[in-house]
């Protein structure tokens, strides 16, 4: 497992201009530049860019746990409480990812790499 492994993504509704300030803020250029995503990484830690973000109802960056298995992730989850708020989806490549809400209603992002 991916113990300690984050992946922070920010919704965006001006990719270029959202890769531009990143690119300056972060000292560093994608290391993926797609229509549908931008990933930046600094050492371990990835900053990902998702313009479809605001339309899947994101108002703000969420932090995904890599897990090994996101199906038992989720149900840990709903079992101490939480809901599950974006179903289990391949987001390409056999990569997973789901969002829940603890019971505070903070966002967790989970993800899957195949």
């Amino acid at each position: 497992m991916n113990h300690g492994v984050w992946t922070i993504i920010y919704p965006v509704k001006d990719k270029d201009n959202a890769r531009q300030l990143f690119s300056k803020l972060l000292g560093v250029k994608p290391y993926v530049d797609s229509p549908y995503y931008v990933g930046f990484m600094i050492g371990d830690q990835e900053i990902g860019l998702d313009p479809n973000g605001h339309e899947q109802g994101l108002t703000g960056p969420v932090s995904y746990y890599h897990v090994d298995d996101i199906q038992k992730s989720l149900k840990t989850l709903q079992d101490a409480g939480g809901q599950v708020q974006q179903a289990v989806r391949d987001v390409g490549g056999s990569k997973l990812v789901a969002i829940g809400k603890d019971t505070d209603g903070n966002m967790i992002g989970f993800i899957q790499m195949p």
